[in-house]
């Protein structure tokens, strides 16, 4: 069997398989990518999550070194909510980003390389295969980009002609040689809506992103969110579709066909105030099939924490202020400080006085001091 007649096979296969595009692309070293990662690094932009060994991310060879072909596959996930729950005075929710709806995505795709990787062993049996799914050393992005997936737009997603940007990305390494598929033209013209619409100014310049600025890594952050970015986040629990909502190429593209990704409205819309109340045994039952609660609970909590603040929740100072008395995370205490400093009132201030006179960490009472300031300098 030809490199030709394998491709096509391999195509459609994917098809029966639900995998919504495939695309082939040489194994080639990324060296225009490696350039730019360098200067992400230089100028402080890296989010630390990715890989940081830039000789991995870039050259293929050092994964598996008699690869031949990266296979890529895009899987399309819903961006709308068919019935999305509604907050209320009193009972605020939250929202994680669309990336998390639905079944983890690592795992979907994960079982969807394993699938065409027995797909492709009953035709070639000694096929070497090593597939990834974001967590890999290689830039998903890229990979998909040269295998004709779709072009890179310049909020840094990969925009597809079928789905927009709504799509998981996942590649499969193969020391099979298969003809390379052709990149497609940039579609995204003068169009800079994303870049305007970023609410941090994280898009610094076309395809360049400073990720120590962007709302979705800054909900992924275990740490206290810097002050110039709280009220930014708004009610966001996890990750931020800003960037990909405002797109043009996203306009009416709503896709619900892939089942395991169909989302709970309950839980990606979920009520702020009993977050606070969730074990991590009761974060894990509820979330943990979710892509979003892989840093586990308390910056989902912390998060919560800023979306009362962002609705103004008087209702929710009693809890706010138990926590803040009680709770042992000195981030959390920190941020409840902040938030009930938000909030405003005379309970809310009271609280923080009360607070104010227990506290031990330096951080924490900082924090508890200038929201304090801010509420004498209301009145």
């Amino acid at each position: 069997m030809d490199g030709s007649q394998l491709k096509e096979k391999l195509t459609k296969k994917a098809q029966q398989l639900g995998i919504d595009k495939i695309g082939f692309a040489s194994a080639d070293p990324f060296l225009e990518l490696k350039e730019r990662l360098r200067e992400q690094q230089e100028r402080g932009f890296s989010s630390g999550f990715e890989e940081k060994d830039i000789e991995l991310r870039t050259h293929p060879e050092k994964l598996m070194p008699m690869v031949k072909t990266i296979i890529a596959i895009a899987i399309a996930y819903p961006a709308k909510l068919s019935n999305p729950p509604k907050s209320t005075h009193g009972n605020y929710r939250g929202i994680f980003c669309r990336a998390s709806w639905g079944t983890d995505y690592h795992q979907v795709l994960k079982q969807k390389l394993d699938d065409l990787a027995v797909y492709l062993h009953s035709l070639i049996p000694n096929a070497t295969i090593q597939s990834m799914v974001d967590t890999g050393a290689l830039s998903d992005r890229a990979v998909a980009e040269r295998a004709g997936i779709g072009w890179s737009g310049k909020n840094t997603s990969i925009i597809t002609e079928e789905f927009g940007s709504w799509v998981y990305l996942g590649e499969m390494l193969v020391d099979v040689y298969i003809p390379p598929d052709e990149p497609i033209e940039d579609g995204c013209g003068e169009c800079t809506l994303c870049m305007t619409a970023c609410p941090t100014g994280a898009l610094v310049e076309p395809g360049r992103l400073d990720a120590q600025s962007c709302i979705a890594y800054l909900t992924q952050t275990k740490a206290m969110i810097p002050e110039k970015y709280r009220d930014k986040i708004g009610n966001r629990l996890y990750g931020c579709d800003t960037c990909q909502t405002v797109c043009p190429k996203n306009r009416k593209r709503y896709f619900d066909h892939q089942q395991a990704l169909k989302p709970d409205g309950e839980k990606v819309k979920p009520l702020l105030k009993p977050l606070l109340k969730l074990s991590n045994r009761q974060f894990k039952e509820q979330y943990g099939s979710m892509s979003g609660s892989w840093r586990g609970k308390n910056p989902i909590q912390r998060n919560a924490i800023i979306a009362l603040a962002h609705f103004k929740d008087k209702s929710a100072i009693p809890q706010l202020a138990s926590m803040l008395q009680q709770d042992a995370r000195p981030m959390i205490r920190g941020m409840i400080a902040w938030a009930l400093g938000k909030i405003g009132g005379e309970e809310a201030e009271q609280s923080l006085q009360k607070a104010m006179k227990a506290e031990k960490d330096e951080m924490v009472i900082k924090e508890i001091q200038l929201a304090i300031l801010k509420l004498k300098n209301r009145k």
